[in-house]
């Protein structure tokens, strides 16, 4: 797939120049410092999971609200007059979005590309994005929280759930490498 640069940094139709990245030990104090503020001020950490269940819930009960008034589950995130959206949490992740957008056109390195190995084609990598995207989504309402609040938060606040958590994401992940990476090498 051609790479198609956004923003200012396109310069007759080449891939932009990107800058460097941020120190990796900076990057993450930094996010340490954002984790702190976030505990501070909002009582909460950080996390990306809540605020997908509460779009979701939002937009079933726009279609359904009978449903979502009945159901035990998504009664305590959309039932009744409960607006889904008005929630912290939902904040924090379109400012997560924007703040990374924002970064990107700054770092020069906003553009669409489907990153791939050889032997796999475009349409396989991103059915295979859709499938992990979606297994990661359920997995992060199970585990009651994704790599951001149960990885992060928990662990900052050192939850034992957390920590067992993290470890399993890691282990599922060395033991899943191998399969994967016969699709990404020549």
């Amino acid at each position: 797939m051609t790479i198609k640069p956004i923003g200012p940094s396109v310069r007759k139709g080449k891939a932009p120049n990107p800058r460097p990245f941020m120190n990796e030990y900076l990057a993450g104090a930094l996010l340490g410092v954002v984790l702190f503020l976030s505990v501070l001020l909002t009582g909460d950490g950080l996390g990306a999971s809540g605020a997908v269940q509460r779009v979701w819930a939002g937009i079933l009960d726009f279609i359904a609200p009978h449903y979502v008034d009945t159901s035990a589950y998504l009664v305590n995130y959309a039932g009744g007059s409960t607006n889904p959206w008005a929630h912290w949490i939902v904040f924090l992740a379109i400012g997560t979005f924007i703040g990374g957008f924002v970064s990107g056109m700054i770092g020069r390195r906003v553009y669409t590309e489907i990153v791939k190995g050889p032997r796999i084609s475009n349409s396989t990598r991103l059915w295979f994005a859709l499938l992990g995207g979606t297994l990661v989504g359920y997995g992060a309402r199970f585990a009651r929280g994704c790599t951001s609040s149960q990885g992060l938060s928990g662990s900052a606040l050192l939850s034992v759930g957390s920590w067992v958590f993290m470890a399993l994401f890691f282990t599922g992940a060395l033991v899943a490498s191998p399969f994967v990476k016969k699709l990404w090498n020549n």
